[in-house]
């Protein structure tokens, strides 16, 4: 049991982890840079640490800072959000050893799914289809990159090791550009994670991505809580999400929710996790990674089932029951999309675009919407960390009802005083392949030029 919970993040998530923690009668206390002493997040807590300068490697990714923070505000929990420690083994050992709860899958686990090849072996191992591919690269051997990449066919993806989030992802379309591409994959990894390992696997094309929402008791037991489309991509990072995933059958949802049980269940996960997976044109899958953390997305599977994704972590890590969250009571209902609003240049590239918000209008609250806000106006989204200022979430008893609320809050959305992706949204959610849920994860960028307004 415990009273208190760190949250050991910022922005949005922080502001989301804060609003579980008071609906569970517990204290929340916030963390902040110097460049964050007066953000959103902090506001919004009971309490608040400073935890250093504003780059992150001196602050929310600075393990002894948040530990120190976490004693002098006397938290008995930590809970990561996402991005920054989140999926770092190390920092959830050192929370328990500190005698903390920490608010997440066991260290062991993370460490397995963390590390992408193992991860994939893992994921062989427990009956889950699995791309072709290589081994893992160890820093300075390329020896047999080449035979590698023959071995696992072309096109191909390079993928950092340690990564996620598309970082150190590339993709490679014949061997001549092969080692060319795994050196800047491997030097963005390296910069990213501190771990330049790389490995190869196959790149289907055209795929989508879908991913299954799971929940485990760290026993061997788990839930699952449907899937979502998460298609829209750019960067290979994803902008729009949905659930559930249009366009398959009851047998394919069926398939997926199994194949990512039977991975879970093989690791007794712990806590809140995501299971991605590549989908071909034939429905069949492919096990990419699993993310062992809460989802920038989660809303979107929140508003199709009612069930309180980050409560329920909370809840699972101060021992309680959950007897309510049982597979037979977890039910579906209409359809959920979710837009990340961000403060970048679409026209250049997707290119952060920082500064302090002048003006902020966000549409009438109505039925079947949902704002998840990291800033207010006056805030600034700075460039230290990443520009994400809220998610727009809408629900509808059809995916074209949802669609159609997300197209009338985003018109009702307006930023001022910098840049962002308001309007290139707009566009993606009105056009006429999305309103057809006929996209791959190449439609971005194969209608670029009509989602920024080119055409």
């Amino acid at each position: 049991m415990f009273d208190s919970v760190l949250i050991a993040n910022r922005g949005e998530i922080a502001c989301r982890v804060a609003r579980a923690c008071r609906a569970l009668g517990l204290r929340a206390i916030a963390v902040h840079s110097d460049a964050d002493a007066g953000a959103m997040h902090v506001a919004e807590a009971d309490a608040a640490e400073p935890i250093g300068p504003a780059p992150p490697r001196a602050s929310y990714l600075n393990a002894e800072a948040l530990l120190a923070a976490a004693r002098r505000a006397g938290a008995s929990a930590v809970h990561p959000g996402y991005g920054f420690l989140a999926e770092s083994a190390d920092f959830a050992r050192r929370v328990e050893a500190a005698g903390l709860a920490w608010i997440g899958p066991a260290p062991e686990t993370i460490a397995d799914m963390g590390d992408k090849e193992r991860a994939r072996r893992i994921a062989e191992g427990a009956g889950v289809p699995v791309l072709p591919g290589s081994p893992r690269f160890p820093p300075a051997d390329l020896a047999q990159l080449a035979a590698a990449g023959a071995a696992a066919g072309y096109p191909l993806l390079v993928k950092a090791a340690a990564g996620g989030g598309g970082i150190g992802m590339r993709r490679v379309d014949g061997p001549g550009d092969l080692e060319r591409v795994a050196e800047a994959a491997r030097s963005m990894a390296r910069r990213a994670f501190g771990d330049d390992g790389i490995y190869l696997e196959r790149l289907v094309a055209p795929a989508r991505h879908v991913e299954v929402q799971v929940f485990g008791f760290g026993d061997g037991r788990a839930v699952h809580l449907f899937e979502r489309e998460c298609s829209a991509q750019r960067r290979f990072q994803k902008i729009v999400e949905e659930a559930p995933a249009p366009g398959l059958d009851d047998d394919a949802r069926r398939a997926l929710a199994e194949a990512a049980l039977a991975l879970a269940r093989a690791v007794r996960y712990r806590g809140a996790g995501t299971v991605e997976f590549a989908v071909d044109a034939d429905a069949r899958f492919y096990f990419l990674e699993m993310n062992t953390r809460i989802q920038v997305e989660h809303p979107v599977t929140e508003m199709l089932t009612g069930v309180d994704l980050v409560a329920a972590q909370i809840r699972l890590a101060r021992g309680d029951s959950l007897a309510d969250l049982r597979q037979e009571r977890i039910a579906r209902s209409g359809h959920a999309i979710e837009c990340r609003i961000y403060a970048e240049r679409p026209e250049k590239r997707f290119l952060p675009s920082p500064g302090r918000i002048a003006a902020l209008r966000w549409p009438a609250a109505a039925r079947g919407l949902r704002i998840d806000a990291g800033a207010r106006e006056g805030d600034a989204i700075t460039p230290h960390y990443d520009p994400l200022v809220a998610k727009l979430v809408t629900h509808g008893a059809s995916r074209e009802e949802a669609r159609l609320r997300m197209e009338r809050a985003l018109a009702g959305t307006r930023i001022g005083g910098l840049r962002t992706n308001v309007e290139f949204l707009r566009r993606l959610v009105a056009h006429p392949a999305f309103r057809a849920a006929a996209i791959s994860t190449g439609f971005v960028e194969e209608n670029l030029s009509a989602l920024i307004g080119e055409e």
